[in-house]
């Protein structure tokens, strides 16, 4: 790689990293292990960089390996990790509030949903992405995620009440 080109790779990875690890951190869960993602994504943006860096689609390559680094890494679960039914607390005190019950409920119920589902619902929801930029980062169809978005949300809708006993995020079974 020139030196121009590391520059400017170096200058990408500071610029898209913390959008990176967000987006990697609600596809895994745990910061740490986001960050590997990050770094396994970053890897492969790097032996792509003179490719992409022509095609002007640095971004859109990153996240699309983000999500896969970190599907891939849900398939092939390390055995020492333990599922568990429920996350302990960490901790009470008056610095704990409701909205941080209620985002750690909600990151045990993403957490949940299968690689693809949790892929479309962060892109289309938490990166506020357009179909089509989803659909060419997972590289899939349109309608794939349309309807990977749709089961998602259901799904998370229904691990929401199993989570919190709270049905207002229910999904009707048909269209209105």
């Amino acid at each position: 790689m020139a030196r121009r080109d590391a520059e400017e790779f170096t200058a990408f990875v500071a610029a898209s990293s913390p959008a990176l690890r967000r987006t990697a951190f609600l596809m895994c869960g745990d910061w740490e292990l986001s960050s590997d993602h990050v770094q396994e994504a970053l890897i492969r943006v790097y032996r792509a960089w003179p490719r992409l860096h022509r095609d002007g689609r640095l971004l859109a390559y990153a996240r699309r390996a983000v999500v896969s680094a970190a599907i891939d890494a849900g398939r092939k679960r390390s055995s020492r990790e333990l599922p568990v039914d429920r996350i302990a607390d960490r901790g009470e005190g008056a610095d704990l509030g409701a909205s941080l019950a209620d985002r750690d409920a909600l990151q045990r119920c993403l957490a949940r949903l299968g690689g693809r589902q949790r892929a479309c619902v962060v892109l289309r929801h938490y990166d506020d992405l357009a179909v089509a930029d989803v659909a060419e980062i997972l590289g899939c169809s349109e309608g794939t995620v349309r309807s990977q978005t749709a089961r998602g949300l259901a799904t998370l809708a229904q691990l929401w009440a199993e989570e919190t006993g709270d049905d207002a995020l229910a999904v009707s079974g048909g269209r209105d």
